[in-house]
């Protein structure tokens, strides 16, 4: 009993790690992994990318007020107002240490940002590379899971068991063509070929009239008498054909 129920929960055991380990649900599984972090590293270099543009602003509007105190400066000098040129001076080194601190900042940050699209694009081109990778082996394992059935079946196949219906089979039809063959013959046959003929020839010597009488209507041709020797036409009962005005 204890042996019974050991060998049951092995089973069950088995068969879980088998399917943990199957080889196509782990690749999946890395695939959407990778994708998965695609938005977080878009995140942090959109991160990157507001501090650069935090600074840029920074640093333009110390250049605005830069220009700003330093016009400040020249008026106050221009006016004898050398009290107050000393004061936008020292307002104007203060706020130039600042724009150069800022302008360290700022080049600090978009190398930083050019180092973090360069790892992007590297991870990118690694992401797409595993992916595809991981799709060809996915596609290989299910070709080897496909031959791998159709191996057991042919194993599992008899050729010797069907041969007498399939040389059945084939006789049949090929009776059952030869029969419809014949009495598509028969059926051709019953056809009056040369009525036929004569249909046809009387519809093209009606086509013939009826394009010479546009021709004379159009002006493109004139009435002409036929031929002393031209062969008259023949109509049933022997009568004469009715000559067109």
């Amino acid at each position: 009993m204890w042996g019974r129920l050991s060998r049951m929960i092995r089973s069950f055991v088995g068969f879980f790690i088998s399917v943990a380990e199957d080889p196509e649900l782990i690749l999946q599984q890395n695939i959407r992994d990778m994708n998965d972090q695609v938005p977080r590293m878009n995140e942090s270099i959109a991160m990157v990318k507001a501090n650069v543009t935090l600074l840029e602003k920074e640093e333009a509007k110390y250049k605005t007020d830069l220009a700003s105190l330093t016009s400040k400066v020249k008026a106050a000098i221009q006016a004898n107002r050398d009290d107050l040129a000393g004061s936008f001076a020292l307002q104007l080194e203060q706020l130039r240490g600042a724009l150069a601190r800022t302008q360290g900042q700022l080049t600090t940050a978009r190398a930083a940002f050019e180092k973090a699209m360069t790892v992007k694009q590297a991870f990118m081109r690694e992401k797409e590379r595993k992916t595809q990778e991981a799709l060809n082996a996915i596609a290989d394992y299910r070709r080897a899971q496909w031959q791998k059935k159709v191996a057991d079946a042919m194993e599992q196949f008899e050729v010797a068991g069907i041969s007498q219906t399939h040389d059945e089979m084939v006789r049949k039809i090929e009776e059952m063509t030869a029969v419809n063959e014949a009495r598509m013959d028969m059926a051709l046959g019953n056809v009056d070929q040369q009525k036929m003929k004569i249909e046809e020839e009387a519809e093209k010597i009606q086509a013939d009239e009826l394009v010479k009488q546009f021709k004379i209507e159009m002006g493109i041709a004139s009435p002409q008498a036929a031929p002393a020797n031209a062969p008259t036409e023949k109509t049933i009962g022997g009568k004469e054909p009715q000559r067109t005005s």
